[in-house]
């Protein structure tokens, strides 16, 4: 009996020490046998990759007051008096916008807004000196915004000209001009977004706007948007001021408005395409008023497109048999629906080459073509 219970606990040892001995050394599966695993070493994903060696900037950039030093001198601030009518007679508004010097001899750029109506205007240079402009003498583009004048003076600081074109998303750029008419202030951000399209009424539409996030406010209009050589790539003219709304300032390119002030300075006036139309796009408060009209020997028939109403005695669009009442929807094969579609499309026309037009008059279509003539010189 001895015997048999120490045989018992010789086995029972022998099995305490080999589950030790697997422990250390391998594992053990459900039935009782165990495996032994050799360990395993992670292969290279790339034997010969190296980090990156550590970079620098390999142009080194102005410093923005580097850049502002050497466009102040040349802006301006501009301060108007505009005569307005009130319950209790007239009264003078003041105005602040700001401009730049494009000419040594004292021409200026600025938007039209800025002076638009002032029977007085003053201009008062980066040195403290203060010139009166003759509002007479102004030269405005509105359907562009855009202004030039001159003052009495000479070997003024002049700004160089860049191409907007070259701009690229995330180029730097500075705003300087008269901010809330407190004197010159730059202010720097990014070019944020290109080819902006904003409509500010039925009848004016700013196309091929920069976008920016450098601040700008209420003074700023009319002054330089400029990259970081210090040269004009926008001329600041709208900011969106909605509520909750920031970081998003407006400047025409001047790639746009180079070829405007151009004629501006050497004619005075804007040559454009002419058709000798007054025009309003259709909506359903203006066909009520339409069919309110007796001077008309058909009503409007349809629901969209672009009403003449007035069609001048002399001009493209009476020689082409055209009158008042009618409505235009395509004009060279393209769609007109709004009077910013209108403007677009027929300022792209050539002066003196036929133009189709396609027209409602009643219920029926007609096609005709005119031939678009030289704007008349402003009075």
């Amino acid at each position: 009996m001895m015997k048999k219970k120490l045989a018992i606990a010789v086995v029972t040892l022998a099995i305490i020490l080999t589950l030790i001995l697997s422990t250390l050394t391998g594992c053990v599966d459900i039935t009782g046998s165990t495996t032994t695993e050799p360990p395993t070493t992670p292969s290279p994903i790339n034997p010969t990759w190296t980090p990156p060696t550590t970079g620098s900037l390999s142009i080194e950039l102005p410093g923005i007051a580097d850049v502002v030093a050497l466009v102040k001198p040349a802006v301006v601030s501009i301060n108007t008096e505009v005569l307005s009518q009130g319950m209790f007679g007239d009264f003078t508004q003041e105005g602040a916008g700001s401009g730049w010097i494009i000419d040594e001899s004292g021409i200026i750029v600025t938007n039209n807004h800025v002076v638009e109506g002032a029977n007085a205007i003053h201009v008062t240079l980066d040195d403290g000196r203060t010139f009166p402009v003759n509002p007479g003498s102004v030269r405005t583009d509105v359907l562009n915004d855009l202004a030039i004048f001159s003052i009495d003076a000479s070997n003024l600081p002049i700004l160089s000209i860049g191409n907007s074109s070259q701009l690229r998303v995330g180029d730097w750029v500075i705003a300087i001009g008269n901010a809330l008419g407190l004197g010159i202030r730059a202010t720097e951000g990014i070019v944020s977004r290109q080819g902006v399209t904003i409509p500010f009424d039925q009848s004016q539409t700013l196309y091929d706007l920069l976008e920016t996030t450098a601040v700008i406010n209420p003074g700023n209009s009319g002054g330089p948007l400029v990259n970081l050589a210090g040269e004009v790539i926008g001329i600041t003219s709208a900011k969106i001021t909605q509520t909750g709304v920031e970081g998003m300032g407006y400047a025409i390119s001047i790639n746009t408005a180079m070829p405007i002030i151009q004629q501006l300075v050497s004619d005075g006036y804007i040559i454009r395409p002419w058709m000798g139309v007054t025009i309003v796009a259709l909506s359903p408060s203006v066909i009520a008023a339409v069919e309110m009209d007796t001077s008309l020997d058909w009503v409007i028939e349809v629901e969209d497109g672009i009403l003449l109403t007035l069609v001048s005695d002399e001009g493209p669009a009476r020689d082409a048999g055209l009158k008042a009442g009618d409505v235009i929807i395509t004009i060279g094969g393209e769609e007109v629906l709004s009077n910013q579609e209108f403007m677009q499309v027929f300022h792209q026309s050539v002066i003196g080459e036929p133009l189709e037009i396609t027209y409602f008059r009643g219920d029926t279509e007609y096609t005709t073509t005119l031939v678009p003539i030289e704007s008349p010189r402003p009075e």
